[in-house]
This record gives C-alpha cells, structure tokens and sequence, in this order.
C-alpha cells in the first residue's frame, strides 16, 4: 500500500466502530509504518462529530497540513514527525453549517491532499428550517444508531404534526426511548453520581418536556436561527404557547444525539485508541504521543490518555466538548466527587491545552441546556453555566489551571507552557465564524492553532532542537 503524506510527512488512518474496535489492519500499517519511516513523534487527531469521510479528510488535510508546513519550516527534526488520523463513528447533523468543511459538496472546488487552506464557503445560507427531520438527516441518524431506528420515525412522524399537550408528551417517551435503547452504558460523571442500575442519561430528559422543549427553542430565537413557523390564523393561533414547540423539540434530539456521541467517544477513547498508542513503543522505542482533539475528540483522547501507558508529551483541545470541571480533583457543587479525568495532566509529560472561544455558541449554550439536572430547569443560563458549562467555552475550571494569551503563528518565544498543568488559552480572535446553531464550534483549522500544537508538543524551538 503506498504510504500518504501531507505536507511531506507520514500520515496513517485507523478506524474505530462503536464499541472501540480498530480496524486490524490498519493498526498493523501504522505500527510497521512508523518503524519503517523511524518516527519519534506522532501527531494524533481525533475528529468531532464529523464522520463523513470527505469532511474528516478535509479536515485532517487542512489543520494537518498546516501543522507539517509549520514545522518543517521550523527545523530538519521534522522529518521524523508522523501524523495519524482517528475516525470514530460520531455524527453532525446536515443541517450544521461548518467553515472551511465544502468536500462533500459537489459544487465546490476540491481540496488536495496536504493543503495548507481550504475553500471558504458562507457561514449558512439563511433558509428557514423546518422543524421536521429532512430525509438527509433522518438517514444519517438511522445510519449512526441503527438500534434507535423506530423511534426515530415515530418522532419524526410527530415533528409532522400540529403539536398538543398529548403529543409533546408522546415525543418526549419516544426520545426518552431513544436514549435507552441507544445508550452504551458509559459514564463520565457529568450526570451525578454513578448508579450501577442506571444508564447514565442527560438530565433534560427527567425535566417537563414542555419547558425543556421551549428553553431550547427560546434559545434558538436568540442564537437568529433562521426558523420556518406555521403562520398563524387567528388570535388564537398567536397567542398557542405550544407554536413553534417541535423546533424546540427537535433541538432536544440533536442534542441527545450528541450527549451519545459524547459518551461513545469516551468509550472509543478507552477501549480503543488507548490501546493502539500502548503499542507503539513495541514499533517505534521512545516515540513521543501528541493527542489533538476537537469537540468529542477532544473527549476522545483525553480518555486515551488517562488509559494509555505509552509516554503521551502533549494534549491540546479544541473546543472541548466535556465538562469544565472533567479535570477538578474536586467538584465545587458536590466536594466529595471528583472530575471524571481528574489528575490526567499529572499523567502527561508536558502541558494539557484547552483551546476556548466565547463564540462557541453549541458550547455556550446547547452544551448546558442539554446536561441540565432536574430542578435546574428554570435556572438562568448564566447559572446552568456555572454547573454545567463546557470546556471549550469556560476552559479548564477548579483545576490551578494557568491561562496564556494566544501567540502568533511561527511566534518561537510565544508560549512557555508548563509541564504537568492544565492551560487555558483563549483563541476567540480566531475561532469566532459560524452559522447558528453551533456558532463556531468548528472554526479551527486556523495557523495560530496548528502551532499551539506544535507548541504544546515541543516540536518548534531554537538551535535547531526541539524545545
């Protein structure tokens, strides 16, 4: 098989399914690669929920290319840098505006291998959406939880109805079945205190359905998602309190779906992707592991990380989609429980970086709303925040993290990162372009980013060595 590059350097994919189940043979092409091409430091990527081929390849070839182009301009210890690129079966919704991600749309131009950028396209085109589920995405939900299928279209069968009280309440037991049948039993802690006869499940689903469905839907407003609403007859129709319900009820499924994701890339982190870094160093002694991830990615590695015994030098995130306090040794609300990944950066030779940006709007505001515990329905967001906002947004919280300015890309004295510590660096000056709802979640194949990377790894310095 011949070997990829992009940006002159080694690239290798593995593909994991649900459970964390590697394909073998790629896992054997990694490890014979990095012998054969003497690897000291791999760069490991994990995707969010972008599982279509093309976009997961854009965004590797983009971010990846930038990172390699950075970094063989910066020294000859390039040559002995390898890329690696996780594909996990995570899913984003079609209707999701991404920047930069045009691949799988046939009217755009292409994006080769390696490119350093990519093709712009506008940030969404404005249309109203409906608040039912269009054939696109009901397949790709079908595709991505196939055990979940029939309460897929019963809820999509509802979302085609003039919403009642009896209906909203049929919809909220089918997305509540949903969630059942789909779950994976995994749980990182964000739902309270662990029950052994429980599934772990977000706390929107325990609250009343009606008031759930309208927070997210009030929340959509604001965000100016662009919303396609009956158009009234009748001061009646005006003044319905359930009009334009199911656009909130739909937003509760989009989130559902990727409170699964969530847990699922927890469950690939683990049981799957740690496991291929522990047998690295059978390959390649002494090779060096720097985990990336964006969004659930950002999940993804942290959890391979706490599980991997191989030497792991760096971990950035990307606009992280877990818990602020994942990190806290203790949680500020409940002091006698810990953050799932509590004690990880002591675990890591070298820093841990979180990337934040106020501009995340999934993160601001969908993250929380989602998590949301019983009785904290009728809080602020501001306060939802405090309990249940994300790392991407808020940056490591209750964890002595230590916050850095963001440097310029190729800035060699920009970053004097600690080994062993938790850094919070703000990047809204760059991640800031995104349609509604998601805001920009996905901004991040940015040149500052790629050499936080870099950074962070101690793959850039001075005299001609690695810092």
């Amino acid at each position: 098989m011949t070997l990829r590059r992009i940006g002159g350097l080694p690239f290798w994919q593995v593909r994991f399914d649900a459970a964390g189940d590697a394909d073998p043979a790629a896992v054997a092409a990694l490890l014979s690669g990095v012998r054969a091409c003497a690897v000291t430091d791999l760069v490991v990527f994990a995707h969010g929920w972008n599982n279509d081929g093309a976009m997961a390849a854009t965004l590797y070839d983009g971010f990846l290319g930038l990172l390699a182009a950075q970094a063989r301009r910066s020294g000859p210890w390039a040559d002995s840098i390898g890329l690696l690129g996780v594909h996990w079966p995570a899913r984003r919704w079609p209707d999701e505006p991404v920047p930069d991600f045009p691949a799988s749309d046939p009217l755009t131009d292409h994006v080769p291998a390696g490119a350093a950028t990519v093709t712009r396209r506008p940030d969404h085109d404005g249309a109203p959406r409906p608040a039912g589920l269009d054939d696109a995405t009901l397949r790709a939900l079908r595709s991505t939880f196939p055990a979940g299928a029939p309460a897929l279209d019963r809820m999509a069968a509802l979302l085609l109805t003039r919403p009642t009280p009896t209906l909203v309440r049929a919809f909220a037991t089918e997305l509540r079945g949903f969630a059942l049948v789909v779950a994976d039993g995994f749980d990182d802690g964000e739902s309270g205190p662990a029950r052994p006869d429980a599934v772990p499940l977000p706390g929107m689903l325990a609250a009343e359905p009606t008031d759930v469905y309208r927070r997210f839907l009030d929340e959509l407003r604001r965000c100016r998602t662009p919303l396609a609403e009956p158009a009234p007859s009748g001061a009646a129709a005006l003044a319905d309190p359930l009009r334009g319900i199911w656009h909130g009820a739909k937003e509760a499924l989009r989130q559902l779906t990727y409170w699964q994701m969530k847990n699922r890339a927890g469950v690939v982190g683990q049981t799957g992707l740690g496991p291929v870094l522990d047998r690295l160093p059978a390959a390649a002694p002494g090779i060096r592991v720097h985990l990336v991830g964006h969004s659930f990615g950002a999940r993804l590695v942290s959890f391979a990380a706490a599980h991997a015994s191989v030497t792991v030098r760096s971990v950035t995130l990307l606009q992280g989609a877990l818990s602020r306090y994942a990190f806290a040794p203790r949680l500020p609300f409940a002091v006698d429980r810990r953050g799932a990944l509590a004690g990880l950066a002591r675990r890591i030779d070298g820093p841990v970086v979180v990337c934040r940006s106020v501009n995340d709007a999934a993160l601001a505001v969908f993250y929380p709303l989602a998590s949301v515990a019983v009785g904290d329905d009728a809080a602020a967001l501001p306060t939802l925040g405090q309990r249940w906002g994300a790392l991407g947004y808020h940056g490591a919280s209750a964890v002595d993290a230590v916050s850095v300015p963001m440097a310029a890309a190729g800035d060699r004295a920009g970053y004097r990162l600690e080994h062993r510590r938790m850094v919070n660096v703000d990047v809204s000056a760059v991640v800031r372009r995104g349609g509604p709802p998601a805001g920009a979640h996905s901004d991040i194949v940015h040149p500052e980013l790629s050499w936080l990377v870099l950074a962070a790894g101690g793959l850039v310095g001075r005299a001609g060595a690695p810092i």
